[in-house]
């Protein structure tokens, strides 16, 4: 069917011949065509706001029935899109002209059933358009669709959708908290549950999205809820070579999505504790998947729901106890370390990486120990995705910058040549040498206790030289006291 041709007996005349006039079109269709282009200028826009043609565009939308007028409905659609983004006078004549409600009718209808992602997408964007003028647009958002039509938005699996719902939703809570905890709370946290189901089911992880949960988990502390509202039930459970996954798939992905932007905005964002305890609560209920995992083939994401958990739980906890590397020895970067520290977080690093296979080239001399002496490490277990264990020395040298206490308390579970052992090249642990070595200057950093242990061991050959070389150290003999002790030659 001809476009051009589109029956035009439900719109009103005056409306018709409104648009008609301004545009200098000879039919509907082609007039709205025309001032869609003509918006797309931020000069075109406020002429068209000087002629007050968006409260006509809003009488055609009122006039058009979804969804046997939809061509005619999209394009009215994409000018009022077009004419909010950025024009204070039109965004404040969409308010005006009870447009919030309108657009907001429409998407009540195209979301029922079948879902119209087309018309969605773009109702979607007018309202986001809109709620960048301020808040009077954001209320008139807000109380229009909180929270059950957002609810029905959010469960509109699509990557279209998705994005500009997010941006609405942001948008309206930056700079009021008292929407941030409506949204947080037991209304509207189902909200964000779908959001995140949604980004999980089509793969989407655009800005609006991350912004989103950025506000969320690590500014705002309602990552705990929200990672536990999304636990799967009953038969969604799926089945392992260990049983059920413990995980479901939208928390594996919200992980994924916080271990991001944590990484991403290292030395923005400040983690509060409640964020970094939930995460090594997930981390230690995650570890079971040792029991059972075998050696994995590929770094994150491995296709196994729980072992991803597992990594991106370990990545986030890195990145957390990084940040007073970044920012050096703040009070705040201090409190979450040692909050992490105080629960056993070191304790139990040093635990699981006892139990792992050491690396190949420390394997081999371990075998060949072993089979001179009839002893036996199979009970050892393997890395369950490649750059398991150099995250876990990772995660310690990091703790270890700057705090005495974690090297000492490393030191007194004879944990010293483990540590040491990691300064090698592990083609299952991509960077491990490099993190090892990062972990080895933090450990004897101003600490002469642990630099003169590892004298000690270096002197019994459990020490390779050139690892302590790489740090400008060296092994001599104190002539006063007959022990040996490590020199600075750089």
């Amino acid at each position: 069917m001809d476009n051009t041709a589109l029956p035009e007996c439900s719109v009103p005349e005056d409306v018709i011949q409104a648009l008609l006039s301004v545009s200098n079109s000879s039919n509907l269709v082609e007039s709205m065509e025309d001032l869609i282009q003509v918006c797309k200028t931020a000069d075109g826009r406020e002429d068209l706001a000087a002629k007050n043609v968006l409260p006509t565009v809003i009488q055609l939308v009122q006039s058009l029935l979804y969804p046997s007028d939809h061509y005619l409905l999209t394009l009215s659609l994409r000018l009022l899109r077009n004419l909010c983004a950025g024009e204070v006078a039109n965004q404040n004549s969409f308010v005006e002209q009870n447009g919030v409600a309108i657009v907001s009718n429409i998407l009540s209808s195209a979301s029922s059933l079948e879902p119209d992602f087309g018309i969605i997408c773009v109702g979607l964007q007018v309202l986001a358009n809109a709620a960048l003028a301020g808040e009077r647009q954001q209320h008139a958002i807000w109380q229009q669709l909180f929270s059950e039509k957002f609810v029905a938005l959010a469960r509109v699996r699509s990557k279209k959708t998705c994005g500009p719902l997010c941006m609405i939703i942001s948008t309206c809570c930056d700079g009021t908290p008292e929407l941030v905890a409506q949204l947080c709370g037991d209304c509207g946290v189902t909200i964000l549950k779908e959001i995140v189901k949604t980004a999980a089911a089509v793969d989407f992880g655009e800005d609006w999205y991350k912004l989103l949960l950025s506000r969320i988990c690590l500014v705002e502390p309602y990552f705990r809820p929200l990672f536990f509202s999304l636990e799967h039930v009953g038969e969604n459970a799926e089945d392992t070579e260990g049983g059920r996954e413990s995980f479901s798939k939208e928390q594996e992905f919200l992980l994924k999505n916080v271990s991001e932007i944590l990484n991403e905005c290292l030395s923005e964002i400040t983690v509060p504790n409640d964020f970094a305890l939930c995460v090594f609560g997930i981390f230690k209920n995650s570890i079971k998947v040792l029991g059972y995992a075998t050696r994995g083939r590929s770094g994150l994401p491995t296709g196994s729901i729980d072992i991803d958990v597992l990594g991106y739980s370990l990545t986030i906890l890195r990145d957390t106890c990084a940040q007073g590397t970044l920012r050096g020895s703040t009070k705040d970067s201090m409190d979450v370390v040692d909050a992490l520290i105080s629960y056993g977080l070191i304790e139990l690093l040093l635990s699981l990486l006892r139990d792992l296979e050491p690396p190949a080239i420390i394997k081999k001399s371990i075998n060949q120990a072993e089979n001179q002496e009839g002893s036996s490490s199979s009970t050892l277990k393997p890395c369950p995705y490649k750059g398991f264990r150099r995250d876990i020395v990772a995660v310690i040298g990091n703790c270890l910058y700057g705090r005495k206490i974690v090297q000492d308390e490393i030191r007194r579970k004879d944990g010293l040549l483990l540590l040491l052992q990691q300064c090698v090249i592990d083609d299952d642990n991509p960077y491990s040498r490099e993190w090892g070595i990062w972990c080895q200057r933090n450990l004897l950093d101003r600490n002469q206790e642990n630099q003169r242990a590892v004298a000690e061991l270096e002197l019994k050959g459990s020490v390779d030289v050139p690892a302590l070389a790489r740090l400008g150290l060296r092994v001599e003999m104190n002539l006063a006291t007959g022990r040996p002790k490590l020199v600075n030659i750089s």
